[in-house]
């Protein structure tokens, strides 16, 4: 392989700093040199907008709907505790056998709780568990 058709070319040229460039007199003089300068508007840049009311903000605080979580009945509470007591379970025993908190089954209790399909399935399976007769268990 003979010599290439390149060509070697050496810039010397010293870039500035980032704040440099940043300055107003090194965007006019780049400008007049008619180097590109890209210039771009931050949105909110600097300034505190996190507590800016809005449109939206008006018009949540106009509804007058009051929304919240379906919760437990009480009359569900009252069945859990029964079946519970009547197997002679605390409330720490029955959430270790269906491994969940003990707070869990106090809120269930209590009507607190905002209901999840699971832990009824397990705390009614823990409770009806010895309530079925002798011969059903069997079989």
């Amino acid at each position: 392989m003979a010599e290439s058709d390149w060509d070697t070319v050496t810039v010397l040229r010293k870039k500035g700093s980032a704040a440099q460039s940043k300055s107003k007199q090194a965007i006019l003089t780049a400008q007049r040199k008619g180097e590109a300068v890209e210039t771009s508007k931050k949105w909110a840049a600097g300034q505190n907008k996190q507590h800016v009311v809005t449109k939206n903000t008006a018009k949540l605080d106009r509804e007058t709907e009051e929304l919240s979580h379906q919760r437990v009945p009480l009359e569900v509470g009252k069945v859990i505790q029964l079946g519970r007591q009547n197997k002679g379970l605390t409330q720490k025993d029955l959430a270790t056998k269906i491994n969940e908190k003990p707070q869990i089954i106090a809120e269930y209790e209590s009507g607190k709780a905002i209901p999840n399909n699971q832990v009824m399935g397990k705390i009614e399976r823990a409770i009806a568990q010895d309530w079925l007769p002798t011969e059903a268990k069997q079989g």
